[in-house]
């Protein structure tokens, strides 16, 4: 049988959540797993130690790389510890060996592919690109905000221009990677701030426009007032598209409603469940729509030192993957 390779672009929780799920049935579908990573992530833990060390952004990749490592128990547990008191408080463990590796090895890709080796990780991790870069919003009033996690603080209602400083081009690795693909899944996840990024890179975009992969979006389960207010799963579709120039073969999204004790919760933060409007249409050479419940049953508790206040409703693994798997036999 042939391999099958799927490459998801995005970074953070979402990104964490497909590949999870996809490894259950790797070897099953014989499946080759990358992940292709936002590079713009300056909140918590990531923010110090590149303010401080001058390092890239170890986060999100360190949650790929749990995601996709078959070492014990212990050694996942070990790389998502985080301090809770002392000099070290809110730091991850995780993150403190990636910045420690670049160092040593003198570049974060070999870094990365050193804490693969040492996970046993089951497919490739790759920064979107190696530059320094700070994500940056315009607002049609001129202000300028300045980084990812007071873009993701701020409103962008009257959003003009969201754009990486300084320009980047993408990781080569990345490229190729896409353009050899079978399946690219983008999403989910923190739309402007964790999946928009990516985008931004130079060759992403022209890469997805020329690989002859399938190209399916997942939608978010929840939109935020201050970033996507207003938003029906063919408007995430719609500004996805945008930014690749180029039209995604499927979209994925979630039909059930989350509980009502969260909706309430998530309300008082300006979060709310993103309504399941989409075109009743799956004609041939259109978009294909395919929705179902995707919640994750199990609410996910905040972890111990977090600084950062993070999702309680995700999407489940399981289910996801087998969308994604069932999609690549229709498309």
């Amino acid at each position: 049988m042939k391999r099958k390779k799927i490459v998801v672009i995005g970074g953070g929780t979402g990104t964490f959540t497909v590949l999870s799920g996809l490894k259950k049935y790797r070897k099953k579908n014989n499946l080759e797993l990358s992940a292709v990573v936002s590079m713009a992530d300056d909140g918590g833990s990531t923010g110090i130690l590149r303010d401080e060390l001058g390092v890239l952004p170890p986060g999100d990749i360190r949650q790929c790389l749990v995601a996709l490592s078959t070492s014990d128990k212990l050694m996942r547990e070990l790389m998502s510890y985080r301090f809770e008191r002392g000099t070290l408080k809110g730091h991850n463990f995780g993150n403190l060996l990636l910045s420690a590796l670049e160092k040593v090895t003198g570049g974060f890709d070999k870094a990365v592919e050193k804490v693969s080796e040492i996970l046993r990780c089951e497919g490739q991790i790759i920064p979107v690109t190696l530059k320094k870069v700070t994500l940056e919003a315009r607002l049609k009033n001129k202000k300028k905000i300045i980084g990812q996690q007071k873009i993701f603080q701020s409103t962008l209602s009257n959003l003009d221009k969201i754009y990486l400083n300084p320009h980047a081009r993408a990781n080569p690795n990345a490229v190729n990677t896409i353009l050899e693909a079978d399946a690219v899944v983008i999403g989910p996840g923190e739309f402007y701030t964790s999946i928009i990024p990516n985008l931004l890179v130079k060759g992403i975009p022209e890469a997805l426009q020329k690989t002859k992969a399938k190209k399916i979006y997942i939608c978010n389960l929840m939109k935020r007032k201050e970033h996507t207010n207003g938003f029906f799963v063919k408007d995430f579709m719609k500004t996805i598209e945008k930014f690749i120039g180029c039209q995604v073969d499927a979209v994925i999204y979630n039909n059930k409603r989350p509980p009502k004790e969260l909706i309430r919760k998530y309300a008082r933060e300006n979060e709310f469940p993103v309504a399941h409007l989409a075109p009743k249409s799956n004609a041939k050479g259109k978009r294909l729509y395919l929705g179902g419940d995707l919640l994750n049953k199990r609410i996910q508790a905040p972890r111990k030192g977090d600084p950062i206040s993070r999702n309680l409703i995700r999407h489940n693994p399981e289910r996801l993957a087998k969308l994604i798997l069932g999609l690549l036999n229709r498309l």
